[in-house]
């Protein structure tokens, strides 16, 4: 099952996922953001908008890869691999 690995920042809103091993179904990024959402109540609301596409600040990887699909998010993750979920940085 692929293994799921996020930024600290993201630990502080949602403390049950800290000091876990996170997996989740292989199967699409959104499949994967659901499954985690399903431990984490809320967790989609912070990284998906309310169309439900990726929020401007929040990138997902698949193992070394960014994903592509930010609006349906239907890139597939392998069941080898790893999702990283980070924000972005920004500013002026």
């Amino acid at each position: 099952m692929p293994h799921v690995e996020m930024t600290q920042h993201l630990y502080r809103f949602f403390p049950q996922l800290k000091n876990t091993t996170l997996t989740v179904p292989a199967g699409s990024v959104k499949e994967a953001l659901l499954a985690i959402n399903e431990i984490a109540p809320g967790f989609t609301d912070y990284v998906l908008d309310e169309r439900g596409a990726l929020r401007r600040h929040v990138n997902i990887s698949i193992n070394d890869n960014i994903v592509i699909d930010k609006l349906k998010l239907s890139d597939l993750i392998p069941n080898d691999g790893t999702v990283y979920i980070f924000q972005s940085l920004s500013g002026g």
